[in-house]
């Protein structure tokens, strides 16, 4: 038990920044603190933190050994709440990042269903539109939409993500349809945040890639939708933003043979772990099952998709 002790105080020191910081929460003083952190490092032979008189900061080998602590450490509190309460149940705070837009349109209005199943769990959620470092900002797990590459981290599909070309009927009304790919990246206005130019498109010719260019120049996705339905230009959008609009007439489909060439997915990202905590698990399986393969948003949208694999396929 005395490792075990050893390496949740590590752990604590790296989530609070300091040792100082550790010990108030650990109701510890600094000098106990550092003796255990070096009894540490002398039983593994390598530095773990790099000291100063006001901040640490974690050497390589540290890193690598925070990632596996911070496993082992919710493995042993699923454990203990398994022998205690006789289940693996969900309990604590969960904490989730997820992108600003999605988790206000599709996470926060099934939070109070998912809440009321799971009573002894509450959860926070961070929206940002930004890269989360879902270890070293203590998360328990990420929702990214994105083609993810391959890291030491675990990932679960939850949903497929369409983009397609939309345009508001004030904006048609106005310009006109493009006649073709090389009519839109021509003559029409494309609305695209800063992240997100150049588009890559799937279409019949194969890949084809399309600058963007716009009177508005943002780093928000959200600015861009607003845009679109200002009849500002025409945007490359995931049917879980805009669902509601296509269904109503408020945007039309674009040049409905293209696609976004990459194959972006919406998943769940956590730490690798063998032993999953049940507060992740229940996350994780609710929203897998109320999205699923055919979500919700792309209902009624069917027809206008199915272009998409026969683009991908030609």
């Amino acid at each position: 038990m005395s490792n075990l002790t050893d390496m949740e105080i590590f752990a604590r020191v790296v989530s609070a920044g300091s040792m100082s910081a550790a010990g108030r929460e650990m109701n510890l003083s600094p000098a106990v603190i550092s003796k255990r952190i070096r009894r540490l490092e002398d039983k593994l032979g390598t530095r773990l933190l790099q000291r100063t008189t006001r901040q640490i900061a974690m050497t390589e080998s540290g890193l690598g050994f925070y990632e596996r602590v911070v496993a082992i450490l919710a493995s042993v509190e699923e454990a203990e709440a398994f022998v205690s309460r006789g289940s693996a149940q969900a309990r604590g705070t969960l904490k989730v990042a997820a992108p600003t837009s999605f988790g206000r349109l599709h996470i926060a209005p099934h939070l109070g269903d998912f809440l009321s199943q799971n009573p002894d769990l509450s959860v926070s959620l961070d929206l940002d539109d930004g890269f989360v470092d879902i270890v070293g900002e203590g998360y328990d797990l990420a929702i990214r939409i994105a083609e993810l590459s391959d890291s030491s981290l675990v990932a679960r599909k939850l949903a497929p993500v369409h983009r397609i070309l939309v345009a508001s009927p004030a904006y048609i009304a106005k310009f006109g349809v493009p006649a073709s790919i090389e009519d839109m990246a021509e003559n029409h206005v494309c609305l695209a945040a800063a992240n997100q130019d150049p588009w890559r498109l799937m279409g019949p010719e194969g890949v084809v890639t399309v600058r963007t260019g716009a009177p508005v120049k943002t780093n928000s996705s959200e600015v861009v939708r607003e845009c679109l339905l200002a009849g500002v230009g025409i945007a490359l959008r995931s049917t879980w933003d805009i669902g509601p609009e296509l269904r109503d007439g408020r945007l039309r489909l674009i040049l409905p043979q293209y696609r976004a060439s990459k194959d972006v997915g919406l998943h769940a990202v956590y730490p690798s772990r063998r032993f999953l905590p049940a507060k992740v698990r229940v996350f994780i399986d609710y929203f897998a099952g109320l999205y699923g393969a055919s979500p919700y948003w792309d209902t009624g949208l069917e027809t206008w998709l199915g272009p998409v694999e026969e683009a991908r396929a030609s």
